[in-house]
């Protein structure tokens, strides 16, 4: 049997997913999530969440399932799982097909101010600004040191403990849809800059809209790293 891994957690991982059972029904199609999200939106096919325990985990799983085939659509920025991918897939001699999201373009009107690094983002923001932190949790620490900035924190799920920022307002909820939805949230919470990374895609696009039409600056982490030597295109 036809066995295919999408190490997934993306719109686009769940829309492959789909589209792989629809056109595969002999296939067994296996989407993994990194179970950062309590209760992700109902995926085709079969779901698996947690982490694999590192290449020899990963490369373990592959032997035992039987993949005939692993896909990672995870997003641009999980580096570490992308790594353990695709060392695993030479260990266990896999093919592996990656496909990265194209990084968002500035376009006319954007006011970028771009970065590499989260630490440069949080120094980047100025004194006594109100920011939307559009991170994943695991990042939002970074910036406690910034008792002088407001900062809006967008979230899925509640955190497991209080945030670590000195001035915060937690917003629960997925992103917006469209660039209306995102434009009332920046009004209604005053918000004069933008923290987020370079994700591409069109799932966290709005924001960007939303900040463009409002002419609000955008402090956006970009990404070096993201081309692996065998990358399949």
């Amino acid at each position: 049997m036809e066995t295919i891994l999408i190490l997934g957690g993306t719109r686009e991982a769940a829309e492959l997913a789909r589209e792989l059972v629809t056109s595969r029904p002999e296939a067994r199609i296996i989407t993994s999530l990194a179970g950062r999200t309590k209760e992700p939106a109902p995926l085709a096919g079969e779901v698996r969440t947690g982490g694999f325990g590192g290449v020899e985990g990963l490369a373990r799983y592959l032997r035992e399932t039987g993949v005939t085939r692993m896909i990672d659509a995870t997003h641009p920025f999980a580096r570490q799982i992308s790594a353990n991918a695709v060392e695993a897939a030479g260990i266990f001699g896999v093919p592996l097909e990656i496909r990265t999201r194209k990084p968002w373009l500035r376009h006319s009107g954007d006011n970028w101010i771009e970065v590499q690094t989260l630490e440069a983002a949080r120094d980047a923001i100025p004194p006594r600004a109100r920011v939307l932190l559009a991170l994943g949790s695991q990042h939002i620490g970074l910036f406690a040191s910034r008792d002088d900035v407001h900062f809006v924190v967008r979230m899925i799920d509640p955190p497991a403990k209080p945030l670590d920022l000195p001035d915060h307002a937690l917003v629960l909820g997925r992103p917006g849809d469209t660039a209306a939805v995102e434009t009332m949230l920046l009004i209604a919470h005053s918000i004069t800059h933008i923290v987020c990374r370079n994700s591409g895609g069109t799932a966290a696009y709005a924001k960007i809209e939303a900040a463009r039409e409002l002419g609000l600056p955008v402090i956006m982490v970009g990404r070096a790293d993201l081309i692996y030597a065998h990358k399949k295109t």
